[in-house]
């Protein structure tokens, strides 16, 4: 975990440095408090999934920026493998791992995302025009749109806009994962798109 809070302390610096922005614009422009910023940027504390999602909105940046290197070539085979992980002590029920990271070329990120039971995860609103693709591969899981939950089971999926307020959640007693597949900004033409096996 190490590695992973230093490097997002060194994305943090650097997107701050290309931009040349204090830490008191950061904070106006992620919503995420100065101090907070200068203790991720310190490595003094570890942000969680929806503070660095703030974090990357505010800089219009890709989340998986702040968990790994610069993408691979989109026109070389890749095989992907690895653990999901924790971010942060709070977010001990919901675990993310990058599958594949955020691609200039086709503006995509797919995350493999573990909610155990009982978690109930809010995400606040992603950059606009972002769309997001949840698609449940293990268990049950719930999703907050519009302000209603709406279940998904296995081989389910939803895609809706994700510059809203939205939230993931397992009300039931087993493991529920899920491939999540974040499009950047592109025009939206439906808010709502749902597909059933």
């Amino acid at each position: 975990m190490e590695k992973l809070y230093k490097h997002i302390s060194e994305t943090l610096k650097t997107l701050r440095q290309e931009r040349g922005w204090s830490l008191d614009k950061t904070a106006e422009k992620t919503g995420v408090s100065k101090a907070m910023l200068g203790q991720i940027e310190r490595k003094e504390s570890s942000p969680t999934i929806a503070t660095l999602w703030k974090i990357a909105t505010g800089f219009e940046a890709s989340f998986s920026d702040f968990l790994e290197d610069s993408p691979f070539p989109t026109r070389t085979p890749v095989l992907r493998s690895g653990e999901t992980q924790q971010l942060h002590p709070s977010d001990d029920k919901i675990k993310v791992r990058s599958i594949f990271p955020y691609d200039p070329e086709l503006k995509v990120e797919v995350f493999l995302n573990e909610l155990l039971p009982g978690c109930e995860h809010l995400s606040p609103p992603h950059q606009s025009g972002m769309v997001e693709d949840v698609i449940v591969i293990e268990g049950e899981m719930e999703v907050l749109i519009n302000g209603q939950w709406q279940v998904l089971k296995k081989d389910e999926g939803l895609r809706f806009s994700a510059d809203q307020p939205h939230g993931y959640r397992n009300q039931g007693n087993t493991l529920a994962r899920f491939h999540d597949v974040m499009h950047y900004p592109r025009e939206i033409k439906n808010n709502l798109i749902q597909f059933r096996s």
